[in-house]
C-alpha cells in the first residue's frame, strides 16, 4: 500500500467503460454519424435562422447606422437550389429538330419550361387563329410567332362578348352572341370591325409573314387584300368572308392562287353580295385556281361561264346554298377540267335550265355529291344528270325530294360505279332497281337509312347485281336493324307505346 493521504479510487470506478461498444447501447443512445446533407441542411438552416431574425429586427424598428452588408449572402441562402439547366448546351437548331418530333399536343407545355423553350416554341407553330385583334395590333403576334404560313382573323375582326356563354355554329363560322342580341342577324355591321382596322392589319400580316400559304379573314376590302396579294407571293389558300364584288380586285394579282372560298351571304349572320361582276373579277385573275367554292354567292350563266373559260384548271366546284340565276347549269360546260361538283343545302337545283338541247355536259367529270338538297324542282334535276353524263361516282345524302320518278332521271350516267344513298326516305326499292340494273359499270354500292327499300322486295335481278358487285353495304332499314338487335333482350315485349314501331 503507498504512504498517500489520499485514497486511490480505480478507472472501473470513475468510468466503467471508457471504450464502450456502440453497439451494447440502447438504439436511443447511439450516436449517428452526420452525411453530408445534414451538415449542409442544418448549416442552411441555421442561415436561415439568422436571416429571418435580421429581417424582423430591421422590420420592427430598423436603426439610422444598421450595417445591411449581411444581404449580400441573401441568394446564396436557399433551401431548394435550382439544378444545372443541361439543355443549354445544345443549340436552338438541334432543340427545334427535338420539338418538332413531338406530338403537337405537346407544344404548350413544353412553351412553358422557361422563356427560350417559350421562344422556340413560337417558332415551330405555322398555323394560328387569331381571336384577340389587339394581339395582331400591337406586333405581339410576329415576335411570339415568327414563321407562321396560315393565319384566320375571322374571330377577332368580330366584336362579341367571349364570355356569354352562348356559342353559335355555322357551316363556315362560329361566334359568341351576348344576351342583349335583339337584331335580325347574329353579326350586325356595328359588330364589324372597320374595314380600315381590318385592312391595317392585313397589311401587318402581309409585310410580317411574305411567305403566307393560307389565309382566312372576314369584312376586307381592295386595300387590304391587294397588300396581301403584293406581298405574299406564295398564297395558296384564301377564305373571305362577308366580302364583296369590288373587294375581289384585290386579290386579281395573287397569281398562284389555288383554293378560294367565297361566303357572301349567311342566313343570321351577315349579309354581302357576290355576283357575276365579282365571279367575273375572280376569274381574270385567279387563273391558276384548282378549287372553288361559294356560299351564298349570286350569279348567273355569265359568271360560271367566266370561271370556267379562264380557269382552265378548276378540278372541283361547290356550291352551298347558291343564289344562282335560272340557267347557270349550261355554263357548266365550260369548266373543260372539271372532275368534281358539289351541292350542299342548295333550296332549287336551277329554276329555268332551259331546252336539253343546249345543256351541254362535262365529259372529265367523276363525282356528282349532293347533301341536303331540295330535288323537287324536276326540270332542274333532270337538267343535272344531262350535264353530268359522264360521272363515275354519285353520292346523295339526306336530299328532299328524291322520289322514284326523280331518282329514274340518274339512268342517262351510263359510267357510273359508285352509288351512295343516304336518308333517301322517299326511294323505295323498285325505284333503285330501275336504274342500277342498267349500270353495266357498277361496282360499289351503298345503301343506308333509306327506309322505303326493303329486304323482303329485292328481286332475283336485284340479288343477281348484288352478287357480282366488289363491295355492297346494305343498310336500307334502320328499325328493321333496330328490331334485329333486340331480338331475344325481351326489350319491348311489354308496356310501353315507344317499342311497338320495333316489332317486326
Amino acid at each position: 500500500m503507498s504512504n498517500s493521504p489520499y485514497r486511490r479510487i480505480p478507472n472501473s470506478k470513475l468510468n466503467p467503460n471508457p471504450n464502450p461498444n456502440p453497439r451494447s447501447l440502447p438504439a436511443s443512445k447511439r450516436s449517428k454519424a452526420l452525411s453530408l446533407p445534414d451538415v449542409w441542411f442544418k448549416h442552411q438552416s441555421l442561415k436561415h435562422a439568422t436571416l429571418k431574425m435580421h429581417l424582423r429586427s430591421l422590420s420592427a424598428s430598423p436603426p439610422s447606422d444598421t450595417d445591411f452588408s449581411f444581404l449580400s449572402g441573401l441568394k446564396s441562402v436557399t433551401l431548394d437550389p435550382p439544378g444545372p439547366d443541361h439543355t443549354a448546351l445544345l443549340s436552338d437548331e438541334l432543340l427545334l429538330q427535338i420539338f418538332s418530333r413531338l406530338p403537337i399536343s405537346c407544344y404548350i407545355s413544353n412553351s412553358l419550361v422557361c422563356k427560350r423553350w417559350l421562344y422556340l416554341h413560337g417558332r415551330l407553330v405555322q398555323s394560328l387563329k387569331l381571336t384577340d385583334w389587339s394581339f395582331l395590333k400591337s406586333g405581339r403576334i410576329f415576335r411570339r410567332f415568327p414563321n407562321l404560313t396560315e393565319i384566320d382573323i375571322v374571330n377577332a375582326c368580330v366584336r362579341t362578348p367571349l364570355n356569354s356563354g352562348i356559342l353559335v355554329t355555322h357551316k363556315n363560322l362560329s361566334i359568341h352572341v351576348g344576351t342583349e342580341f335583339a337584331g335580325t342577324e347574329f353579326i350586325e355591321p356595328i359588330y364589324l370591325l372597320p374595314s380600315d382596322l381590318v385592312d391595317s392589319g392585313l397589311e401587318m400580316i402581309a409585310k410580317g409573314y411574305p411567305n403566307l400559304r393560307r389565309i382566312f379573314a372576314i369584312g376586307a376590302s381592295e386595300t387590304g387584300l391587294s397588300s396581301i396579294s403584293n406581298e405574299c407571293d406564295t398564297l395558296q389558300e384564301l377564305q373571305l368572308h362577308c366580302c364583296g364584288d369590288l373587294s375581289l380586285k384585290g386579290i386579281s394579282r395573287c397569281r398562284n392562287l389555288q383554293v378560294v372560298k367565297l361566303i357572301g351571304r349567311v342566313d343570321e349572320f351577315y349579309n354581302s353580295v357576290v355576283s357575276d361582276i365579282g365571279l367575273t373579277i375572280l376569274a381574270q385573275g385567279c387563273r391558276r385556281l384548282v378549287k372553288l367554292e361559294l356560299c351564298g354567292c349570286e350569279g348567273s350563266y355569265d359568271g360560271i361561264k367566266a370561271i370556267g373559260q379562264c380557269c382552265q384548271m378548276l378540278e372541283e366546284l361547290t356550291l352551298f346554298d347558291h343564289r344562282m340565276d335560272g340557267g347557270w347549269l349550261a355554263a357548266l360546260s365550260f369548266c373543260g377540267n372539271l372532275k368534281t361538283l358539289r351541292l350542299q343545302s342548295c333550296k332549287s337545283i336551277d329554276s329555268d335550265p332551259g331546252p336539253d338541247e343546249h345543256l351541254g355536259s362535262c365529259p372529265t367529270l367523276e363525282e356528282l355529291h349532293l347533301q341536303q338538297c331540295q330535288m323537287r324542282d324536276k326540270p332542274g334535276v333532270k337538267a343535272l344528270f344531262l350535264v353530268c353524263e359522264a360521272v363515275r361516282e354519285i353520292v346523295l345524302q339526306n336530299c328532299w325530294g328524291l322520289e322514284d320518278e326523280v331518282f329514274a332521271f340518274a339512268s342517262v350516267c351510263r359510267r357510273v360505279k359508285l352509288v351512295s344513298l343516304e336518308g333517301c326516305s322517299l326511294l323505295t326499292t323498285g325505284g333503285l332497281e330501275a336504274v342500277i340494273v342498267n349500270w353495266k359499270e357498277l361496282q360499289r354500292l351503298k345503301v343506308i337509312s333509306c327506309n322505303k327499300i326493303k329486304d323482303s322486295e329485292i328481286s332475283p335481278a336485284l340479288a343477281s347485281l348484288f352478287s357480282v358487285l366488289k363491295e355492297l353495304k346494305w343498310r336500307p332499314d334502320s328499325r328493321f336493324l333496330l328490331s334485329s338487335c333486340l331480338a331475344g333482350t325481351g326489350v319491348g315485349s311489354k308496356g310501353g307505346r315507344f317499342f311497338k314501331g320495333l316489332k317486326g
